[in-house]
């Protein structure tokens, strides 16, 4: 028999590091919870006065108060392209200012390639994809 001190209960793994392959580390289902992902449909949207890279945002998330975001897509979207989409977003990432412009979310997209890796290699171009729902649905509606 074994005494308590000799096998203490177990605790929560410690989280995996980043794999070669660029995965993240892995994070607990209750970490994953607090992320609140929203439905977002854009209003309107404009070239960001201060960055080449980047699109001012105005998007309806269901709230009654229009929310703006600054999103890294100048390359792949127009800001005509952008109106009247729905997207998803990260509703309650923490508000931070983005060359000048207060941006309030975040929203999602795919690559094949880092940021990074691309900016590291001459004449490679990075597509970025919205993550868009099959159908319009109402801006605020829950994703899981």
């Amino acid at each position: 028999m074994t005494s308590p001190a000799s096998n203490p209960a177990p605790s929560s793994p410690a989280p995996a590091p980043a794999s070669a392959s660029g995965f993240k580390p892995e994070i607990t289902f209750e970490d994953f919870a607090k992320v609140d992902f929203r439905v977002a449909r854009v209003v309107s949207a404009e070239n960001h006065p201060n960055a080449d890279k980047l699109l001012k945002l105005q998007v309806d998330d269901g709230s009654g108060t229009l929310r703006q975001i600054c999103s890294g897509i100048r390359a792949d979207y127009t800001a005509e392209q952008m109106v009247g989409k729905y997207i998803i977003i990260v509703a309650n990432l923490a508000p931070r200012k983005i060359r000048g412009e207060d941006s309030r979310g975040m929203l999602l997209a795919a690559s094949e390639m880092p940021k990074d890796a691309a900016a590291a290699t001459p004449g490679v171009e990075r597509k970025v994809i919205l993550l868009q729902p099959e159908a319009p649905l109402a801006p605020g509606s829950l994703v899981s």
